[in-house]
């Protein structure tokens, strides 16, 4: 555990202090399925939202495709 961690965990302990017997039950159950959830399925949804697309062309044959479908008017150009 790294100290940083050690420090939000103390922080989070002495709030939870306050909190009643029922809220704590709720956030320990909380805890719990964020665990039984594991890491894996949250780089799964990280990785997921980036809207990438599946293609059978090579990259190569995309990129031309976009450069060729690009229209500019000469208004756009001026500098």
């Amino acid at each position: 555990m790294t100290h940083a961690e050690r420090h939000i965990i103390e922080t989070y302990s002495e709030l939870f202090e306050s909190l009643s017997s029922v809220s704590k039950l709720e956030l320990l159950e909380r805890l719990a399925k964020s665990i039984r959830k594991g890491r894996k399925s949250n780089e799964k949804d990280f990785f997921s939202s980036f809207g990438g697309f599946v293609s059978e062309k090579p990259a190569e044959e995309i990129i031309k495709d976009i450069r060729e479908s690009r229209k500019f008017r000469s208004k756009d150009l001026k500098i």
